[in-house]
């Protein structure tokens, strides 16, 4: 091409510049013969501007252990309160929401209120986790007979708050505690022992009890997904490896596996300390019953002015405020104790509040708790000067007026105690329900079949996906109901509202063919065949109170027993809590099946002595008849109450 020879011209004289520009480059190289970028000191992460001080400490414990604390101090603070949080979930990394000159960026959206009215925002790792020293001891036993040392959460958040009142000279020396599941685990065994500092605290999903209906079992039924919590939580400081999968499907993969230490060995877990020590109480015998905060705080009982809150969704611990405030409550604590149940899952107080899976809400409800409840609440006993705060003594949402209720006691109905008594709604001949008592000798049968269980999501369920698992105590119950495995009754079209408040009971008279059986009993609110506002809830099927009871309990949740095959026998446990309105036009629903997988362990329905350790053959299927005859008639008990 006619261009060749003038193009050569001009790559020549720029390889010619290039070759002079070397001796000047190498003049501005560090000397060496490695060559490298890195400053001798990396540039700060809070940048000049930025609107606060993050100050790190190693905080001295009794036996000399240090436990790795930040601190979030707004610039220029004077008599500040701090707030704290005690987490095995990385307190490093919980300021650091973004990376931004704006503490409110940078701390968690339920934080915003308290670090722009001026708070302190203070995080700790606890023994062993993350940054701190010691060794890690998952929901570590108060000191006694589960715990022999000198040590435990309650002296460890004890010497956190005197230290930071000694070494925090911005602060008003007064401290409050928040946290949620694990982190209010924390909070509430700081109550066991409060430093006089400690003003005010708020456990929210707090794990109290985790045999009887928190993260590891309900009434004995254990929950499979917890094993990932296991070996993420206790392996490396916190930060351990997620277990591999053969298969997306849980459901498949823990049904092929069989028993629960089965699939753990088989995934290279089976020697889990934690996995050992839960395989070895399987019951609820001392190791669990020493731990139940919600009876440790009934015998010691603080002063400290306490929030306890807890969503009315929460799929993983709907056990521990309720009861924890319920005991206190009844131990004559009730003037310092406050109890909050919004439409939430768990943890779901702490973000956007204005939906859960297909439910909206009058707003965005943990708002509207944070800014008119909970952040009055802690300014009361935390803020010099600051007004008495118009706290209700219980804040809770009707999920079916979509309202907040503010209560000056609860609940409205129960077995002794209450405004208002319980009311049976029984099972009826031809799958209905009523409020009369039946007549006669009647029962329904379903076969349960181990090898077909039950699942509590359409499958496949994939471990990994958070959001399904976030709303999944509010999924359509259709699917359950379409199965012959599950007995389903139903009332007519209501009439008028049916309101309920407290915890409903299921009250089940059964029999088995085998010698063991698990219950899984709903309570539903069936919307009407067409909602034309909203169509994806036309004859939706909404979950108000569900739970699993194993029936090896039945008698004593300590010593189990063989079911008498082919007896009738009474199972009867209450429900999580509901304040709720069946509304006109809605039917109310009750289901009953044996099996709810992967989520729980399936039972054998062959009585052995461990679950756990059960073997192939020792899962059978079995005929399960449901009594509704006049001698034994099977009813959910309901708080059904119209006083407000």
């Amino acid at each position: 091409m006619a261009y060749a020879p003038a193009m050569k011209s001009i790559l020549a004289a720029v390889s010619a510049l290039a070759l002079l520009a070397v001796p000047a480059l190498a003049q501005d190289l560090p000397p060496g013969p490695d060559l490298s970028d890195t400053p001798a000191v990396a540039p700060p992460e809070t940048p000049p501007n930025a609107d606060y001080v993050k100050r790190e400490a190693m905080i001295p414990m009794r036996d000399g252990v240090k436990l790795y604390t930040v601190l979030v101090i707004p610039k220029g603070a004077h008599n500040a309160p701090m707030l704290l949080t005690r987490t095995p979930y990385d307190a490093f990394n919980r300021v650091r929401r973004n990376v931004s000159p704006s503490r409110v960026a940078n701390l968690s959206q339920s934080d915003e209120l308290f670090t722009a009215d001026g708070y302190i925002r203070v995080f700790q790792d606890i023994r062993g986790a993350h940054r701190s020293q010691g060794a890690y001891v998952m929901t570590r036993p108060p000191r006694g007979p589960l715990n022999p040392t000198a040590t435990d959460d309650t002296t460890d958040a004890w010497d956190t708050i005197d230290w930071l009142v000694k070494n925090t000279p911005e602060s008003n020396g007064k401290v409050g505690m928040i946290g949620s599941s694990y982190e209010g685990w924390t909070v509430v065994l700081a109550l066991l022992d409060p430093h006089p500092a400690l003003k005010v605290a708020a456990p929210e999903s707090p794990m109290v009890d985790g045999w009887m209906g928190d993260d590891w079992f309900h009434y004995g039924a254990f929950r499979q997904s917890s094993l990932d919590f296991f070996v993420g939580q206790t392996a490396d400081h916190g930060e351990g490896p997620k277990i591999a999968r053969e298969t997306t499907d849980d459901y498949e993969g823990y049904r092929r596996a069989g028993s629960i230490d089965d699939w753990a060995r088989a995934h290279g877990v089976g020697d889990d300390p934690f996995m050992k020590r839960v395989e070895a109480h399987a019951a609820y015998d001392g190791f669990w019953q020493g731990q139940a905060l919600d009876k440790l705080l009934a015998a010691h009982p603080s002063h400290v002015p306490t929030m306890w809150e807890q969503g009315l969704w929460d799929q993983e611990d709907m056990w521990g405020a309720i009861h924890s405030w319920t005991a206190l409550t009844k131990a004559g604590y009730g003037d310092t104790n406050y109890l909050v149940m919004g439409p939430w899952r768990h943890s779901g107080a702490n973000y956007d509040g204005s939906t859960l899976g297909v439910l909206h809400f009058n707003g965005d409800t943990a708002l509207q708790w944070r800014r008119d409840v909970l952040k009055p609440f802690f300014d009361q006993y935390l803020k010099d000067g600051a007004p008495k705060a118009d706290t209700p003594r219980v804040f809770i949402y009707d999920t079916g007026l979509n309202q907040w209720d503010r209560l000056s006691s609860w609940p409205d109905a129960c077995e002794a105690g209450c405004a208002a008594p319980m009311t049976p709604l029984y099972l009826e001949a031809g799958f209905g329900l009523g409020f009369d008592k039946p007549a006669g000798a009647a029962a329904d049968s379903y076969v349960s079949d181990p090898a077909k269980p039950v699942p509590y999501l359409v499958p496949p369920v994939v471990a990994s996906d958070g959001e399904r698992w976030k709303s999944w105590l509010t999924t359509d119950q259709r699917p359950a109901a379409a199965r012959p495995d599950v007995l389903v009754y139903e009332t007519g079209p209501l009439d008028k509202q049916v309101r309920i408040a407290g915890a409903p009971v299921a009250d089940i008279w059964a029999a088995t063919t085998g010698t063991d059986a698990d219950f899984v009993v709903k309570l539903i609110d069936v919307y009407p065949d067409l909602v034309p506002s909203r169509p994806e809830l036309s004859g939706y099927q909404l979950p108000i109170a569900m739970d699993i009871f194993r029936g090896r309990y039945r008698d004593s949740f300590e010593h189990p027993s063989a079911v008498p095959a082919g007896k009738l026998q009474r199972y009867r446990f209450a429900l999580p809590t509901a304040n709720h309105v069946f509304l006109p036009g809605h039917r109310i629903m009750v289901q009953i099946q044996s099996s709810w997988f992967p989520l729980y362990d399936r039972n054998p329905q062959t009585y052995v002595d461990n679950i756990f350790l059960a073997k192939p053959e020792d899962y059978k299927a079995a005929t399960i008849q449901v009594s509704h005859s006049a001698d034994h008639p099977s009813a959910v008990w309901l708080p059904v109450t119209d006083a407000r």
